[in-house]
């Protein structure tokens, strides 16, 4: 092993190619390039005076000291108000709010803002009848269906605080949630639909409710028609207890909440030990959310939106709920996978509706590369006029592919940065302002300051390599602490540097002062005396024309300290071997230096993911490591990691 050891991340990936906006786009577009000149209070006084409707004005725009700030201080509002009943009373009510599909192909919906308003005003006072009130905690474990928003803005109408538990997390899970929070209120349903089968959520709620005493009532939405088992008592349908309630705005009057009234909790999944609990208030959040739908995705009212999430995760709550609903956007929300009935369900999505925006994970992308893209060429995508692309950073030549063969070429990609600790996006392109470049997320929005500092909590220059990316001045949305646990909350985010936020994500500024995202610090791999970033190492096997995905672990090596682990997915569904892994080995070597090459390289036909897509990384580290793995609940196929495991036994090192 090295004597010496360099402790920034080594940056080796460069890129090269850049794209500027298209003219016509960057003419109309809502950002204009001073809008970076903007001062930060400025800006956000602004935003909050014209986006959002206020019951009682704010008195003053921030208050307090690291960590714990608080905004828009004297003001009431409330979030349901804002997302549905002005836009009705400002005459919107028969402006589509959501376009809903569920996964069987004939199942549709069409929601306007007026419809909405209905359904919510029935589910509130529904809630309140079985005796959910303002401060209640309750509890959200249900699939992509429109009674999820219509319970969240529901809740939020009366001023109960609410935890949405993702439909794919297991019992253990949801109970973990229920306990940390003391719901007294569960909302589910009885199954969802995945791949033509029905996944037994309401199955997955009695066995969690088993361990989870504070609940008194379950209330259940009948979706898919199977078999439940019912408990007389606690258990209620959705159907029943909204049956005969008024829908009439006036019966249910908007609550008027404080600015940093609690409006939901939304916990992350947590690698090991207890899931953190990420508090978010109320009049902070929905103006950082929607500021950001407006500007990055450069909203127009006539502009059909869709973020491709799951609501159970925080890309959900801010841009296919609160965000686009304060904006009064259209939205498509889509109950299925992108290959049920067949892989071009998306696109076919995407050319009935018209959608203008597309905002989706990098796995996704990767995914699509993976299956080709002749299924995108069977319909007309030109009604595309913007890309993103959220959950981690996308490698070069995936943006590359997601622009060509989704974006015909011309649609500009914004790769977005955020945590469900910031609440909305952070650093990203603005699609009619900024040259873009493959991979990098570019700037912080206006409002943002952002710094990568060493080890030290000394600013790295600009070109003069990567470390921890910090946020240095408070923003809107930002999480106010994690729930019960204040002292965890100092400690896991504002201990480090103190004064700074800690992202816990690596990151480089270039010469432009334009910010590449590397991955989670604890991905940084030690070869050798090198921090080498897994994202890098991934981008140039990504870079290989044959390779659909790859993901990079490390393991144990009594040489180099750690060795580069790759788990490799060819396009078209073919199996590697040992000249083709020389051949990738070779070609991590070229593009960003001999000693990024894997020490190790898996094929396998899938890795592992969540259903929301996501690649569980810290899997494929216990295969590496030999370790018996972790929970494997939340994966949308449990028998890929097996079949990795049994790969992984025959490779022999390099």
């Amino acid at each position: 092993m090295a004597d010496t050891e360099d402790t920034n991340i080594a940056n080796l990936l460069h890129e090269a190619r850049t794209f500027a906006p298209p003219a016509d786009l960057a003419a109309n577009a809502n950002a204009k390039a001073d809008i970076y000149d903007r001062d930060p209070d400025e800006f956000w006084a602004t935003e909050a005076n014209s986006r959002l409707s206020w019951f009682t004005p704010y008195t003053t725009l921030r208050e307090g000291e690291a960590p714990h700030w608080k905004w828009f201080t004297g003001g009431k509002i409330n979030a349901c108000y804002n997302c549905v009943d002005r836009h009705v009373e400002n005459g919107l009510g028969d402006k589509v709010a959501y376009f809903w599909e569920g996964e069987p192909a004939d199942d549709k919906r069409r929601i306007t803002y007026a419809d909405l308003q209905r359904e919510v005003v029935r589910a509130a006072n529904g809630f309140k009848s079985v005796g959910i009130e303002r401060g209640s905690h309750v509890a959200v474990y249900m699939g992509m269906i429109p009674e999820l928003p219509v319970t969240m803005l529901a809740l939020a109408r009366i001023g109960a605080a609410f935890t949405v538990v993702f439909g794919g997390f297991s019992p253990d899970s949801l109970a973990g949630r229920i306990n940390d929070m003391q719901c007294t209120h569960v909302v589910t349903q009885d199954g969802s639909w995945r791949r033509g089968k029905v996944f037994d959520l309401k199955g997955n709620t009695d066995t969690a409710i088993e361990s989870c005493p504070s609940v008194v009532t379950n209330i259940v939405v009948k979706r898919t028609g199977n078999d439940v088992v019912w408990h007389d008592g606690r258990d209620i349908w959705w159907h029943d207890m909204v049956d005969g309630k008024s829908e009439d705005a006036a019966s249910c009057p908007c609550a008027p909440m404080d600015s940093e009234d609690l409006l939901f909790v939304m916990y992350s999944s947590g690698t090991t030990g207890k899931p953190k609990g990420v508090m978010h208030t109320t009049a902070g959040y929905l103006l950082g959310t929607s500021t950001t739908h407006y500007y990055v995705f450069d909203i127009k009212p006539e502009t059909v939106y869709w973020c491709a999430a799951d609501i159970g995760w925080i890309t959900g709550h801010s841009y296919i709920v609160f965000g686009p609903l304060v904006n009064a956007t259209t939205s498509i929300m889509y109950e299925g996978t992108p290959d049920f009935p067949d892989k071009d369900r998306w696109w076919d999505i995407i050319e009935r509706y018209q959608a203008t925006v597309l905002y989706t994970a990098p796995t996704t992308v990767r995914t699509h590369m993976k299956w080709g893209p002749e299924y995108a060429q069977r319909h007309d995508l030109s009604s595309l006029k913007i890309l993103g692309s959220v959950g981690e950073p996308i490698n070069p030549e995936a943006w590359i592919w997601y622009r060509d063969n989704i974006g015909g070429g011309k649609t500009p990609v914004v790769d977005t940065w955020w945590q469900t600790e910031n609440g909305m996006i952070l650093i990203t392109p603005l699609p009619g302002v900024s040259e873009l470049k493959p991979g990098a997320a570019l700037r912080p929005f206006p409002g943002i300051v952002a710094e990568v500092v060493d080890e030290q909590g000394q600013v790295i220059p600009p070109g003069a390599g990567a470390g921890y990316l910090t946020i240095t001045s408070p923003w809107p949305s930002m999480l106010r602490s994690l729930y019960g646990d204040d002292q965890r909350y100092q400690d896991v985010y504002w201990s480090k540097f103190p004064g700074r936020y800690l992202s816990g994500d690596g990151a480089r500024v270039d010469a432009d002062g334009d910010f590449w995202l590397m991955g989670r610090i604890d991905d940084v791999m030690n070869v050798s005396g090198h921090r080498l970033s897994t994202i890098e190492i991934e981008s140039a096997l990504v870079d290989h024309q044959e390779v659909a995905e790859a993901a990079v672990t490390s393991k144990p090596d009594p040489i180099t300290g750690r060795a580069v682990v790759a788990y490799v997915t060819l396009k078209g569904g073919v199996d590697g071997d040992a000249a083709k892994a020389k051949e990738l080995r070779d070609h991590v070597a070229k593009v960003i230096g001999p000693i990024a090459k894997p020490a190790h390289i898996v094929f396998t036909p899938e890795l592992p993911k969540t259903r929301s897509g996501k690649i569980m990384r810290r899997l494929l580290k216990d295969v590496a490591e030999n370790k018996t793995l972790g929970d494997t609940t939340t994966l949308a196929d449990p028998t890929v990691v097996e079949e990795i495991q049994r790969r992984a036994a025959l490779v022999v090192e390099d």
